[in-house]
């Protein structure tokens, strides 16, 4: 008997999420730990240091970011931060000494300097370092602080260049993780119109679907740290167009999301107790066209996933089977909703709502589309890998079409 059958669902996934968050965390500890001992030690093998050169370390801690472009943005912040807070504080301190009106006037001059060289989140460490250096005693030499961060922001750039990851791959996974659980949610409401779906049903399937913007947003997060991890990194050769196909490929699912929530609205705009605007037969044979997009938007995910490693064909080939199949269901839900009594033109608007809103789902998909997107990036393609087995959305599309197929 397999795990699976004895574990419930429930308890499995967030076991799964678990384990996927503890893995990155645990070689960030590695990481952070090794750079600010390796600091530590070689500080205190090299002239120009204190007895304790903690400051070697702590620096290091500071500079070494998730990714290599932004570890040399913290590297160059931190030292211009130190050395501009020691330069203030040893001027201060040989013309007027260490006083209250002194003090206020090394934090101002070094929070002006801090935002004059635009130091960002280091602003006010250009401060605290005059601070620091102006109030110890005058035989104190100040050159030390600055060695100790050179001497840290150093290690932390080469523990960068060696040790910082890649995160074109969590980003992967997060798109295509974002196109399953837009899938599930079309598998959802297609179960659901197969039988006799209630109005707190449908509500429900608008609200998940209005969640999935919040998932666009976390995988937005995955693919800025993505994009950062390729800058400066000599292991992303054959990688430097993953940020754009990863971007364009999020675009597309944003407008989708945005059009799959107007699908549901307009579900529950059309439900009535015992006989609904769209008709039984109108439900099952929407039913059948979510079951067609479930298959595209999963094989969409998989497609970008796979323009990654320049290898798209098969994927391509499975999302246009799933929208040619699409298309002759969305023709058969058109012929059904014409042949139905109109009773107001609400109906009417209505069932040409529907309709509108299952062509835009099936045309955000298109092969073309992406093909043409694929023409406006650069000419050299990303090499293949081994993988193991705010532009907003634009405004809805204004208007009806007939009900005519």
């Amino acid at each position: 008997m397999s795990i699976a059958t004895v574990v419930p669902a429930r308890v499995v996934q967030p076991f799964n999420l678990v384990r996927r968050q503890t893995q990155p965390q645990t070689a960030l500890v590695a990481r952070l730990t090794a750079t600010a001992v390796a600091a530590y030690l070689v500080a205190c093998v090299l002239p120009m240091t204190s007895a304790r050169p903690t400051l070697a370390p702590l620096t290091a801690l500071l500079v070494l970011q998730v990714t290599l472009y932004r570890t040399v943005r913290m590297a160059v912040q931190r030292i211009g931060s130190v050395v501009g807070g020691v330069l203030i504080a040893v001027l201060l301190a040989k013309v007027v000494g260490f006083t209250w009106w002194s003090l206020g006037l090394a934090i101002a001059a070094a929070l002006m300097l801090g935002f004059a060289l635009r130091l960002g989140d280091q602003v006010l460490e250009v401060a605290i370092s005059a601070m620091l250096i102006l109030s110890l005693p005058s035989n104190f030499n100040a050159a030390d602080r600055v060695v100790e961060t050179l001497i840290g922001a150093g290690t932390g750039l080469i523990a960068g260049f060696i040790l910082s990851p890649l995160r074109v791959q969590p980003a992967e996974e997060a798109v295509q993780d974002l196109s399953r659980r837009m899938a599930e949610l079309l598998d959802r409401m297609a179960v659901g119109l197969r039988g006799e779906p209630s109005r707190d049903q449908a509500c429900d399937w608008l609200r998940r679907s209005r969640e999935l913007g919040r998932e666009i947003g976390r995988v937005r997060r995955a693919l800025e740290d993505a994009e950062d991890s390729i800058k400066l990194n000599p292991r992303a050769v054959g990688l430097v167009h993953a940020g754009v196909v990863l971007s364009t490929g999020l675009e597309s699912l944003e407008h989708f999301q945005v059009y799959l929530r107007g699908l549901a609205r307009a579900i529950v705009d059309g439900m009535r107790a015992g006989d609904p605007v769209y008709g039984r037969h109108g439900h099952e044979a929407v039913a059948a066209v979510l079951d067609d997009l479930a298959d595209a938007i999963r094989a969409y995910g998989h497609m970008v996933r796979s323009e990654v490693a320049g290898d798209p064909d098969y994927a391509e080939k499975e999302l246009t089977r799933a929208l040619a199949a699409a298309g002759r269901d969305r023709d058969d839900v058109a012929g059904i909703l014409q042949n139905l009594p109109v009773d107001d033109a609400v109906e009417w608007a209505l069932r040409g709502a529907l309709l509108v809103h299952l062509d835009q789902l099936i045309n955000q998909l298109r092969v073309e589309h992406r093909t043409r997107q694929r023409e406006r990036w650069p000419r050299r393609r990303p090499s293949r890998r081994r993988r193991p087995a705010d532009r907003r959305p634009g405004d809805r599309q204004a208007g009806e079409r007939c009900l005519s197929a």
